[in-house]
């Protein structure tokens, strides 16, 4: 499963047109509704597409591709290849639609938010070493911090890396006072 932003204000104007449902129409086979306004289709080599938009406003996928000898002998068969391409194609420009990002600009968002999660656990481990060190904390002090780092621990399981930074720097902001 994979998760991309998308950009601020295109899942209202999206579901206004018809939704995710109208824009897999475009590029997509066999597609049909599913649960959370979303859609699952197939098209080429992605045999299973399931797409819809989380209440954080990103778009969530899951994609089940032809792998090993189902994938060597759908290539093989007559303009097997141009469909190959072709798929890659079509998911691209759902995924272009979909988010409001090209392939750079959804290649950044991931890095960035990579970078959020990599700060986040980071903080973690820098408040944990403070409540150890530090004589400063007491037990009230340190509940709460533990507290606050359960909540960031479920934010990143949920890949909300934004509310999860902000919540690990008030976390550490606390500790320090």
């Amino acid at each position: 499963m994979e998760r991309f932003e998308v950009k601020r204000g295109l899942v209202k104007t999206i579901n206004s047109e018809g939704g995710l449902n109208a824009i897999a129409n475009k590029h997509f086979d066999n597609v049909e509704n599913a649960e959370n306004d979303g859609f699952s289709a197939a098209w080429g080599l992605m045999t299973d597409i399931k797409a819809h938009f989380d209440d954080d406003g990103k778009l969530v996928v899951e994609v089940q591709q032809l792998k090993g000898g189902d994938l060597q002998s759908f290539l093989e068969k007559d303009g097997g290849r141009e469909e190959a391409m072709e798929s890659r194609k079509r998911w691209s420009a759902f995924l272009d639609e979909s988010t409001g990002y090209n392939a750079k600009q959804r290649g950044d968002k991931a890095k960035e938010n990579g970078k959020k999660v990599a700060k986040a656990n980071s903080g973690i481990n820098m408040a944990r070493k403070l409540m150890e060190l530090s004589s400063k904390v007491d037990d009230e002090k340190r509940a709460k911090a533990e507290e606050m780092i359960a909540e960031v621990e479920q934010k990143l399981k949920e890949g909300n890396a934004t509310r999860a930074l902000s919540l690990i720097e008030k976390t550490n902001k606390m500790l320090e006072s």
